[in-house]
C-alpha cells in the first residue's frame, strides 16, 4: 500500500521534470536554428540603414519594428543569436575544464596542494563578475574574445568547487578503492574514474549558469565594451533603445525580450537537467 502510494507520487513530479526539460531543450533548439540558420529567416540584412523608415512600429512590412536608423529589428534580433551563442560557448570552453581540473586536482591531492588551490579558487569567486569584466576589457579593448576571457575569469570557481567537493566524497568510496587495487593511480585515477563522475553535475552547473552568463554579455555590450557596431548583438540594441524607451518602446523591448527568452532557456534546461541527472531522484 504504501509503496503504491510512493510511486503516485513521483508520478507527476517525473512528469514536471520532463516537461521542463522538455520545453528547454526546446527554446535552445530554437535559438541554435535561429543563429545557424539567419540569413534564411532574416527578412533583411541587418545591417542596412534606411533612414526613410527609421523608428517605424511594428507592422507588416517589419514585423518587429526599426531601430534609429531604420534597420529591422526582426532581422537584428535573430543575428543576435550568433554573438550571443559565440560568446557562451567560448566562456564555457575556457571555463569548463579550468575549474574541474583546479577542484579534482584539489580534491585528490589534498594536503598544501588542495588548501593553495582553494584560496585562489576564493579569492577569484570573491571578485565581482561583471566589474572585473568591465576593467579587463578596458585594458584590452572592446571585442568577442576579450568579453569571453573577461568573462571566464570569474565563471571557473563554483565549477572548481563543485568538483572538489565531488571528489572528497569520492576519494574513500569502494569505487576508487577497486580502482587503485588493479594499479589505477595519478592522472589515469583523476581523469579516467573521477572525472566521468563529476561530469553530469558540471553539466547542469553549466546549463544554470548560462543565464547569468548571457545576461553578463549583454551588461558588456550595453556599456559598449562587449562586440562593437554595426554587428547585431543584444545588448547593444538594448542601449540604443534606451534612448527612446518612452516613445519608441519596441526599439529596447524587442533586443529585451530575446535576452529574457535565452535565459529562460538555458534556465529551464538546467532545471530539468538537474532533476533528470540527480541520484536521488533515480526510478
Amino acid at each position: 500500500m504504501t509503496q503504491a502510494l510512493d510511486s503516485e507520487t513521483v508520478k507527476p513530479f517525473k512528469k514536471r521534470r520532463n516537461i521542463t526539460l522538455t520545453i528547454g531543450l526546446t527554446l535552445v533548439g530554437i535559438l541554435i536554428f535561429a543563429a545557424l540558420f539567419a540569413p534564411l529567416l532574416a527578412p533583411f540584412d541587418p545591417n542596412v540603414q534606411e533612414m526613410a523608415v527609421r523608428l517605424m512600429p511594428p507592422s507588416a512590412s517589419h514585423w518587429l519594428g526599426t531601430d534609429g536608423f531604420g534597420r529591422d529589428l526582426l532581422s537584428r534580433v535573430i543575428y543576435g543569436a550568433r554573438p550571443t551563442l559565440l560568446l557562451v560557448s567560448l566562456i564555457l570552453v575556457l571555463t569548463i575544464p579550468v575549474g574541474m581540473l583546479i577542484g579534482i586536482s584539489a580534491g585528490y591531492l589534498g594536503g598544501w596542494s588542495e588548501r593553495v588551490l582553494m584560496r585562489i579558487t576564493d579569492i577569484f569567486l570573491s571578485l565581482p563578475n561583471l566589474v572585473i569584466a568591465l576593467a579587463l576589457v578596458a585594458m584590452m579593448g572592446p571585442g568577442l574574445m576579450n568579453g569571453a576571457l573577461a568573462l571566464a575569469l570569474t565563471s571557473w570557481p563554483p565549477f572548481a568547487r563543485q568538483a572538489r567537493a565531488e571528489t572528497l566524497a569520492l576519494r574513500r568510496s569502494d569505487y576508487l578503492a577497486a580502482a587503485r587495487m588493479q594499479g589505477i593511480n595519478g592522472l589515469r585515477l583523476m581523469f579516467g574514474h573521477i572525472l566521468p563522475l563529476c561530469l553530469p553535475t558540471a553539466v547542469v552547473r553549466a546549463a544554470l549558469s548560462l543565464g547569468g552568463i548571457i545576461l553578463s554579455a549583454a551588461g558588456l555590450g550595453f556599456l559598449g565594451m562587449g562586440i562593437q557596431p554595426p554587428t547585431a548583438e543584444w545588448g547593444s540594441m538594448v542601449a540604443e533603445g534606451s534612448k527612446v524607451i518612452f516613445d519608441q518602446w519596441w526599439v529596447a523591448a524587442v533586443p529585451g525580450g530575446a535576452i529574457l527568452f535565452a535565459s529562460l532557456a538555458f534556465n529551464l534546461t538546467g532545471d530539468g537537467l538537474r532533476d533528470r541527472l540527480d541520484t536521488r531522484n533515480a526510478d
